[in-house]
């Protein structure tokens, strides 16, 4: 299969220029397609994706993107899992949340666009995602396949494991379920969310414990959040809300410490302790400095202890 053959025909015969991007962590091919006067993010999904999921997160995604809040969906090609969608300009979402003088306008946005995002219909006979349960396949995995993984870790996840879940307060809603900065664009007028393969009904919580830890909002920030999704002023951090943010940082943790191994990382050299492990926000910085990057396999492994000691903050 040819990437040109997963175009429509308009743009096969305009002579396109197909350049690889830097995706996300998936196993998805994701590429720039430059025809016909326009730009366009090419995306073939892994052949190991069941048919059935494929076609539940297009559904989603076109759903998403007439509504505003995915890039538009210009060709979609079952028999090669592949799909178009408009390019959009990136202006950067961790720097308009990073700015001072723009951080409220980009919380505002941001519990907008999870608001209307819960607001779309949610797909019949879609299974609700268990968050804890799905934390604690991948911890199994971890720790009975990872090796040198640091004393530290598994007291953190297994506590988050054996705590018992607050009451639902609040319907399942279609959550996107993998709100990171990484899926965030933003345009310079509108936020829009990217990769919809996760979406599924889930707990309304979920998603904004998602994006808080990731961006790591202090309570002020995240009491402004749930404002700008619920249109009241809260007293407190609902409960179940922070138990989300600690079984996300768990879960992505752990995620991203597989991810390192199956990337060829040989492990802990047995130095590391929850005190030398860096900080969300220093981790950000060496980003910046272009010192670290969660692209290598290093980079995943020191990202994961990062999530997991921002559990255990997020547990004090």
């Amino acid at each position: 299969m040819t990437l040109e053959a997963c175009l429509p025909a308009e743009l096969r015969d305009a002579a396109p220029s197909i350049k690889p991007l830097a995706g996300g962590f998936s196993r998805a091919g994701v590429y720039r397609v430059e025809a016909a006067g326009g730009a366009f993010v090419l995306k073939i999904a892994s052949e190991s994706e069941p048919l059935a999921d494929w076609k539940r997160a297009l559904g989603i995604r076109q759903l998403a993107a007439g509504a505003g809040l995915a890039p538009r969906v210009v060709h979609a090609d079952e028999s090669r899992r592949a799909v178009l969608s408009a390019f959009i300009d990136d202006r950067s979402f961790p720097a308009l949340y990073g700015n001072p003088s723009t951080r409220e306008r980009a919380i505002e946005m941001l519990g907008r666009l999870i608001r209307r995002t819960h607001e779309l219909p949610v797909p019949e006979n879609a299974p609700v995602s268990d968050s804890r349960a799905f934390l604690a396949s991948v911890w199994s995995d971890v720790a009975s396949s990872v090796a040198g993984i640091p004393d530290f870790v598994a007291p953190i996840v297994e506590r988050v494991l054996g705590e018992t879940p607050p009451a639902a307060d609040r319907a399942p809603v279609l959550s996107h379920n993998d709100v990171n900065p990484t899926n965030l664009i933003f345009d310079g007028e509108h936020l829009l969310l990217l990769d919809w393969e996760t979406a599924g009904p889930n707990d309304p919580w979920y998603d904004l414990a998602a994006i808080s830890v990731f961006v790591g909002m202090d309570e002020p920030a995240l009491l402004r959040l749930i404002e700008a999704y619920d249109g009241t002023t809260p007293v407190r951090v609902p409960e179940r809300l922070a138990y989300f943010r600690r079984v996300v940082a768990a879960l992505a943790g752990s995620m991203f410490l597989r991810m390192a191994h199956r990337a060829g990382f040989a492990g802990a050299d047995g130095t590391e302790t929850l005190e030398s492990t860096s900080s969300l926000h220093d981790y950000y910085q060496g980003m910046m400095a272009g010192a670290v990057s969660p692209s290598t396999p290093e980079g995943k492994w020191q990202f994961g202890l990062t999530l997991v000691k921002t559990c255990a903050q997020l547990s004090e």
